[in-house]
């Protein structure tokens, strides 16, 4: 008897097994597509593209700006390629010429969605440099 109860049940198994695999595919079809959160929403950057493609920034620009500061601080060697200053220039917020303030502001919007620790501004300005216009008033803190 145990023996004709085992393969009903096996196949009742099967079959409510592949019901739920079915109603979960279905189911999966009809939600939005699984993976990564919306973006920070930030002011959009100057300029028609960065210095390197965007995937690439977002992964590596702290190692490329630790690159760029050991070439000027050890060897003496200044380039602008990946110069912090640079990114400061092309990300500053339009209305104060600054990357933090806000999480609309760039690099403070960025390591805020992301989690990690801004620490580059305790030593550096996060300001646009006063010779640059249009933000020579705002950036020295001169009213206008």
């Amino acid at each position: 008897m145990l023996a004709r109860l085992l393969p009903a049940r096996g196949s009742l198994c099967l079959g409510l097994a592949a019901l739920l695999l079915a109603a979960g595919t279905a189911q999966a079809a009809d939600a939005p597509k699984a993976g990564r959160a919306a973006g920070p929403v930030l002011d959009a950057p100057r300029g028609e593209r960065c210095v390197e493609d965007t995937q690439l920034m977002r992964r590596s620009h702290m190692e490329m700006l630790k690159h760029q500061r050991d070439k000027t601080v050890h060897l003496g060697i200044r380039t602008t390629a990946h110069s912090l200053a640079g990114c400061i220039e092309c990300h500053a917020n339009m209305a104060d010429g600054s990357v933090l303030g806000s999480d609309r502001h760039f690099c403070q919007g960025c390591h805020t969605f992301a989690a990690v620790k801004l620490d580059c501004f305790e030593c550096h300005s996060s300001r646009i440099r006063a010779a640059q216009a249009p933000f020579a008033g705002i950036a020295s803190g001169a009213k206008k």
